[in-house]
């Protein structure tokens, strides 16, 4: 033995432990980006099928708004917009939502406190004008 090695392990975690808590607290903050997404999908699957099937973009709009509410998204963050009928008869509804990241500012290289994330679904109309 070449030398003293005590403290070592100690130095080699204090060396380590900012990786693995960066890693650790991406992938939380990845999982709940892509559940927030699943959650935008549905929401714009369930309007733009009402809207397809019934002609009432108000119910439609109050359909997406009550899956997003329900899953206690930030209402001043999200914006559903309808898509009217187009020629070929498809129409369909995007929605928008401003992720906030729960760790802004902790990731180097991170910039900005929100991720813009959208989802849009199109369908054929089911009704005649």
């Amino acid at each position: 033995m070449l030398g003293n090695d005590k403290g070592q392990n100690l130095v080699e975690f204090a060396l380590i432990i900012p990786l693995l808590l960066m890693l650790a607290i991406g992938i939380a903050e990845f999982g709940r980006a892509w559940m927030t997404q699943n959650i935008l999908t549905g929401a714009a699957r369930e309007a733009v099928r009402m809207y397809a099937v019934k002609n009432d973009i108000g119910a439609a709009t109050a359909r997406a708004t009550n899956i997003l509410s329900s899953a206690n998204l930030d209402n001043t963050l999200w914006n559903i917009t309808p898509i009217l009928p187009g020629a070929d008869g498809s129409l369909g509804y995007r929605v928008d939502y401003k992720f906030p990241l729960a760790i802004a500012g902790f990731i180097p290289g991170l910039s900005g406190t929100e991720i813009p994330l959208s989802s849009t679904t199109t369908m054929r109309k089911e009704w005649d004008i």
